[in-house]
């Protein structure tokens, strides 16, 4: 047998793993990324069994599809740390927030390696000779030596040596069957014959299959769970039966990755080992009795998969053609609208058929896209439980929303932003024990990040109970940078110089923070997507940052109004109500501004004829409807001249065709083939404070 292939390079001799790799690190990812949050979340002091259990299955399933396909060192790291849970989980070691630490930072090195082979296995190769020797020390009870600097690079056969094989070798009978294609078997030998260090394999009945049957004999050191996982890639594992070949080939008590003493499946194979009658029929090439047939090791609980992985392109392909379906949905009900619907009622009645089951298409489609703020919040705990190790403080994270959902391509782009903000809010915000407990605090401060819905936009709020905005810090800060800083400037506008390129009030500069940078990029980052950012402060008492972003997905629900000619289009999440109103019920203050009342509110009125310059046909400077929009928590009213109706639109980017434009968000194609403008109700709503 050869040598197992160390940079996870395809099989030359007949099969060819290279389709299934992505398959392996999506799930290989998965794991990684579950085993670090069961991590974060173990008490060491009262470890749960079951969490014990879980993160095994983590490591296990990795370590089971790196031995696959040959990606040694991963095998070889994932070993190591299985044989450490294992150990945990049985109860033979007490678990200890070194453990978690150092099984963490093994997460983080399995990481890398993955994501080296993935790129071909470009880049320098990570020596975890130390890494894997101090979680061996762990699990042997040895206190491990402080991991080093990386030596020398483990030699493939060394790597081959320490991988995850069980020390105990058995004598297995296979049955593989019925199968209506028995091609698929001839393909699953070869591919157990490439993979260097399994065992061998030798047919029991000289190659010829009885009623679709096929029966091997292996000699091998892997556990059956291994074994399913390997043969899953050519036949279903339900037709796959592992089967001890006579007596005292089995697993022997305690040995790393043996089943689990209470399984059924251990059961049936003692009851198999101690069965001549089994053993001899296998041997024979007979199927074995019904009674004692073995099935598949699959772990109890395990659900079926329920979810489908599909590349980003195929769905933004659907969403544009779902698009393109809504604009011909909108342009037959436009031609319709003239027929009689007495005499083409089932015309009629086809349309709005048609226009309901694009309504539900167009949702169906879009949540596609959506993905909950949990996916963003998980990223966290990790970092500041490394970042309040460095600082020297006690953080208590606690998480808001976390269901709330949010288009894929901007989940993608906020991590940034909300990673500066959380640090920051860690280094300046928050303060060290002993001054917390000066001041009468908690000695753990509470940093909360939290998400919602508010009037069609998504607020994600980064709040902590720390020491707040120093406002005369601020302003001597602004002064000597040489920026305009005058007493007079609101709350609201000294908060905001902490955005300024360079700006920062630390007096040491640490690898943490210091420089000036991060804060800045977090504002160009937000207002690149269309979103704001709020700054709340109480010196003393802590600082909130709401940011603000427009949901900016491919089709939404609009409404239609006239001004003039031209018609545009307002977001219908944004619109609050409308009404008719009188010219005279609209005052002017202040010699420019205009308000109109609202049952009893004064609200600022915004004339889309003189924002956009539109000729007007009637009554100059004013029109005879006007619609009340809310955005940023702030209402305007928007007269129009007409209200054309509610309808679905779909989004077309503006900026990236022609330029950006104030007041604008985007642009959509009517039902007769126009364009119109969708309007930026927040711009508006900014506008008329002003």
């Amino acid at each position: 047998m050869g040598e197992m292939r160390h940079e996870g390079e395809p099989h030359s001799a007949g099969f060819d793993l290279r389709p299934f790799y992505q398959v392996f690190f999506d799930e290989a990812g998965e794991n990684l990324e579950a085993m670090e949050q069961r991590l974060l979340q173990l008490d060491p002091a009262a470890a749960d069994e079951e969490a014990l259990n879980a993160i095994f299955r983590c490591a296990h399933s990795v370590k089971g599809g790196a031995a696959t396909f040959g990606f040694d060192d991963v095998a070889a790291l994932t070993h190591e740390m299985e044989t450490l849970l294992d150990r945990l989980r049985r109860r033979e070691r007490m678990p200890t927030a070194t453990m978690v630490d150092l099984l963490l930072t093994a997460g983080d090195a399995l990481k890398g390696q993955l994501a080296r082979h993935q790129a071909g296995g470009a880049g320098d190769v990570p020596d975890t000779q130390a890494l894997r020797a101090s979680i061996r020390a762990l699990a042997d009870g040895d206190v491990p030596r402080p991991l080093e600097a990386p030596s020398t690079v483990v030699a493939p056969e060394a790597v081959a040596r320490s991988r995850g094989a069980t020390p105990a070798t058995r004598v297995l009978a296979m049955v593989v069957g019925p199968l209506e294609d028995l091609t698929a078997v001839s393909g699953l030998v070869e591919l157990f014959q490439e993979i260097g260090g399994l065992g061998t394999i030798e047919p029991l009945d000289g190659g010829h299959a009885a009623d679709g049957m096929r029966r091997f004999k292996l000699v091998t050191g892997s556990s059956d769970e291994e074994l399913l996982d390997l043969f899953g890639f050519h036949v279903a594992r339900e037709d796959v039966r592992l089967e001890p070949l006579g007596p005292g080939h089995g697993f022997f008590a305690g040995a790393p990755g043996a089943p689990d003493a209470s399984s059924h499946a251990t059961e049936s194979a003692t009851e198999s080992l101690t069965d001549p009658a089994a053993a001899l029929a296998v041997r024979a090439g007979v199927a074995p009795p019904p009674a004692r047939a073995a099935t598949a090791v699959v772990p109890a609980g395990a659900p079926e998969s329920s979810t489908l992985r599909v590349s980003v392109e195929k769905v933004d392909q659907l969403i544009n053609l779902v698009g393109e379906l809504v604009i011909t949905q909108a342009m037959l009900a436009q031609a319709a609208a003239g027929v009689d619907s007495v005499l083409r009622q089932q015309l009629v009645a086809g349309l709005a058929d048609l226009e309901r089951h694009t309504r539900d298409l167009r949702q169906s489609v879009m949540s596609i896209r959506m993905i909950p703020m949990s996916v963003v919040f998980s990223r966290f705990p990790r970092m500041l439980r490394e970042l309040t190790t460095k600082l020297g403080k006690k953080v208590e994270f606690v998480t808001r929303g976390e269901a709330t959902e949010l288009d894929k391509g901007m989940v993608e782009k906020i991590i940034d932003p909300l990673t500066h903000l959380v640090r920051n809010s860690c280094d300046h915000g928050l303060e060290e024990p002993a001054a917390r407990r000066a001041a009468g605090k908690p000695e753990a401060g509470t940093l909360t990040l939290a998400a919602s819905h508010q009037g069609g936009q998504v607020v994600i709020e980064v709040h902590d109970d720390g020491r707040g905005l120093d406002r005369g810090a601020l302003l001597a800060k602004a002064r000597e940078k040489g920026l305009a800083a005058p007493d007079t400037l609101a709350d609201s506008e000294v908060w905001n110089l902490i955005f300024a390129p360079g700006f920062s009030t630390a007096e040491v500069v640490t690898d943490v923070s210091g420089r000036g940078v991060g804060l800045d990029v977090v504002m160009k980052n937000i207002t690149a997507l269309g979103g704001t950012v709020e700054i709340e402060s109480a010196e003393g008492w802590g600082m909130a940052v709401r940011v603000r972003l427009p949901l900016t997905l491919a089709i939404m629900d609009g409404m239609s109004v006239a001004v003039g000619s031209e018609c545009y289009i307002l977001p219908l999440s944004s619109v609050i109500e409308s009404f008719q109103v009188q010219p005279d019920t609209i005052r002017t203050i202040g010699g420019t501004g205009r308000v109109v009342r609202v049952r009893g509110e004064y609200m600022p009125v915004v004339a889309l004829d003189e924002v956009f310059d539109v000729p007007r046909f009637g009554q100059p400077g004013g029109g005879a409807v006007v619609v009340v929009v809310e955005a940023d928590g702030h209402r305007a009213a928007l007269l129009v001249d007409e209200l054309l109706g509610q309808q679905q639109v779909v989004v077309k980017n503006l900026e990236a065709n022609y330029r950006r434009i104030a007041g604008v968000s985007g642009a959509t194609i009517m039902g007769d083939g126009h364009v119109a403008l969708i309007l930026d109700a927040g711009a508006l709503a900014r506008r008329s404070r002003h």
